[in-house]
């Protein structure tokens, strides 16, 4: 039988270093790609096939992807986008300029690589493009619009893409994790410091007193928090199953998100969503 092949991004920590190993111990051959040329050597060093792709960097996507189908023969059974950053901040203090940055990082790579990508399975006959979404495609929290943004935008952009794919065998599939343990919280603190000028802002207070708290302060776990595994055990249903799944929750802040969003009235949910 033919090994299975699979190219992932964001392979560094968290939900994409925990997939490359979950999937290579399932006997499929792994791409493990990083952002980091420095990443990518240290997965080299722990037997990976690890290409260097920035999603910032289009060019990086293309070079990376040629570099796979050489290995490969031209082929690829799925492909997992998973890098991402968050920038937190109020939205009335976002500048347009981070909006586009953590556009071009969330949004625009996936779409380049997830483009460049569906010839090749298309010509297959086969393929499964995952999107590791968020509870935050879903519902909207405060504090985190440019990250919400960002994955409404690709719950949209994945709906649309499964509708036009059907008959070919190219099957775009979103996973939905809720709070999952990441240095993501950690990894936005610079783009805040960069971009929010929140000591003039009109919300400085809250600030202080809210956010500040959260991005600064090692509180421990969120509640509900689980460990990457739980999103891997998802994506391994999304490429192996017979007959996936659309979507896939991970966590009970998802399932009771995606639940209070059909049944609640806008302002009651967004009452909810604020406390």
């Amino acid at each position: 039988m033919t090994q299975r092949t699979i190219l992932l991004t964001g392979c560094s920590s968290g939900i994409g270093y925990a997939a490359a190993h979950g999937l290579r111990d399932r006997g499929w051959q792994v791409y493990a790609a990083c952002r980091s040329e420095l990443d990518c050597a240290r997965l080299r060093d722990e037997g990976f096939d690890s290409p260097r792709i920035d999603y910032a960097d289009a060019d990086s996507i293309i070079s990376a992807l040629a570099d796979v189908l050489e290995h490969t023969g031209g082929t690829l059974d799925a492909v997992f986008n998973n890098g991402a950053h968050a920038t937190p901040g109020a939205v009335e203090d976002l500048p347009t300029e981070a909006l586009r940055e953590i556009f071009e990082t969330n949004f625009f790579g996936w779409h380049t690589l997830t483009r460049a990508i569906i010839p090749v399975m298309r010509a297959q006959g086969h393929g499964r493009i995952v999107q590791c979404s968020s509870v935050l495609g879903l519902v909207a929290q405060p504090w985190r619009g440019a990250y919400n943004a960002t994955k409404f935008a690709l719950e949209g952009l994945t709906d649309t893409l499964r509708l036009e794919m059907r008959g070919t065998g190219v099957l775009p599939i979103l996973i939905e994790p809720g709070p999952i343990t990441s240095k993501i919280r950690t990894n936005s603190i610079p783009h805040f410091e960069r971009w929010i000028d929140w000591e003039n802002s009109a919300r400085a207070s809250e600030y202080e007193t809210v956010l500040a708290k959260r991005l600064y302060n090692d509180n421990g776990p969120d509640k509900f928090e689980l460990p990457p595994a739980a999103v891997v055990k998802k994506l391994i249903h999304a490429v192996e199953a017979p007959r996936p799944r659309a979507r896939y929750y991970v966590t009970t802040p998802t399932y009771l998100a995606g639940t209070l969003r059909r049944i609640l009235p806008t302002r009651l949910l967004d009452r909810v969503l604020s406390r």
